[in-house]
């Protein structure tokens, strides 16, 4: 138990409290994410592509183990591995994990230190199997690549951290790519702090090319990315694959008088009005081997004299109009809310070791319990719950009282009465035992 003593409140004198409730669990919901869990058969997955070096003669709790419990603290929204001296005796997760205690704070720290670069690699192939078979379920052939880069900040001396210019403070600098239009966390690479925003943006991304163009085939692949992301090695990448590519550019003195000579303005101009005009144009920057079409956005506020002009580059042909190419460029936008659900919801960003490999281990596994819960919540959940973040996910399913009862024959959970969601509780199990993969 975490404490032995009593407390009365003073709203009623009658009323004291204790944590000497036995065997209760707030965690009940997680039977969901193990469900699922069991559906995407991850544990067979994760013996396949994950293969941690073990030197201990005796152990209690195999690496497998582990990094499952590791996962269900983060979903669950426990942050820190010490977490797990109050939760190795709870109900909920000696049966999800199918042990009798779970592994304490010292044994999940020693996990940490057995992960090696091999195993990060490992990790994402993991990743990458998990995002295959959720989407033959989908059915889906199309595929957008948001790419971006965050911050995730560190304390201390603590591995390969630097400092980064933009962010104005230590850290790490991690570059990630997302699926636009599913949220699935597609790949994710830690990185130290001063390193600029598109350093290996090549070797990152090709990985992923080859497998949707030769493994999991897909129709179309559109790219897209910020002005950190306008290199040509990005550009090269997307056309040797035959992608498209809607990539923000800089404002430099040349693409300004390009896009000043496609204003017009006479006598009889509407000042007090708004005025946005879109245009394109053929443009090669001296790092580029080739021309390539760049796309115009000059705005101009109402009572204003001067227009701001915007810019992105693609390889979309003249058919499609510029303020189409603007419109797709800034749904690109909802790729900030999946890295804040990342970092917010599931820890992405937290560095709690002075090893950078370590920390790199930290990132992956919050990343496929950000996968696990996308994959819920978008092939299970009802269509007005199915936009619902991690937070209020955890409030409504996941953080559910629950007593479990052993009988000789069964074991019989015992939700509140009084859960307040319990039609969405059972609507979700019954879609998840219904997935044929």
């Amino acid at each position: 138990m975490a404490t032995l003593h009593e407390k009365k409140v003073q709203f009623n004198s009658k009323l004291t409290i204790s944590n000497t409730g036995g065997n209760l669990s707030t965690d009940s919901g997680l039977v969901l994410v193990k469900e699922f869990m069991e559906s995407l058969n991850f544990s067979d997955l994760s013996k396949q592509y994950l293969g941690i070096e073990d030197k201990r003669l005796y152990h209690i709790h195999d690496n497998f183990s582990l990094m499952e419990q590791l996962i269900y603290q983060n979903i669950a929204g426990y942050s820190t591995d010490s977490s797990a001296n109050l939760l190795k005796q709870d109900p909920i997760f000696k049966v999800i994990l199918d042990k009798s205690r779970l592994a304490s704070q010292s044994s999940i720290s020693r996990f940490w230190d057995r992960i090696s670069e091999e195993n990060i690699s490992q990790l994402q192939d993991l990743n990458q199997a998990m995002i295959d078979k959720v989407r033959s379920a989908r059915n889906t052939t199309e595929m957008i690549f948001d790419l971006d880069s965050t911050h995730s900040d560190t304390y201390g001396d603590q591995e390969n951290t630097d400092y980064n210019a933009h962010y104005r403070t230590n850290g790490y600098h991690p570059l990630v790519a997302f699926d636009g239009l599913t949220g699935d966390f597609l790949k994710a690479e830690l990185r130290s702090g001063n390193v600029y925003t598109s350093n290996g943006v090549g070797t990152f991304m090709e990985p992923l090319f080859e497998h949707y163009n030769q493994v999991v085939p897909v129709s179309n692949i559109l790219v897209r990315g910020d002005s950190g992301f306008a290199t040509p090695e990005l550009y090269d990448l997307c056309e040797a694959y035959d992608s498209f590519f809607v990539i923000r550019l800089k404002a430099n003195r040349n693409l300004s008088k390009i896009a000043e000579s496609f204003i017009q303005i006479d006598d009889n101009h509407p000042w007090d009005e708004k005025e946005v005009v879109y245009s394109s144009t053929s443009y090669q920057a001296k790092s580029c081997s080739k021309e390539r079409r760049v796309c115009i956005k000059s705005t101009r506020e109402a009572d204003e004299l001067l227009f701001r002009h915007e810019y992105i580059v693609t390889n979309y042909s003249n058919n499609v109009s510029a303020e189409t190419v603007f419109r797709t460029y800034c749904k690109r936008g909802t790729m900030e809310n999946f890295i804040k659900e990342a970092k917010n919801g599931f820890y992405f960003d937290k560095t709690d070791s002075p090893s950078f490999l370590e920390n790199h281990a930290r990132m992956m596994v919050s990343l496929l319990a950000y996968n696990i819960v996308n994959f819920t919540r978008t092939l299970c959940f009802t269509q007005g719950s199915a936009n619902m973040q991690v937070d209020t996910i955890r409030l409504k399913l996941f953080k559910v009282a629950g007593k479990l009862v052993r009988t000789g024959r069964r074991l019989l959970l015992k939700l509140s009465s009084y859960h307040v969601h319990q039609g969405l509780f059972y609507q979700v199990l019954g879609n998840i035992q219904q997935l044929c993969w």
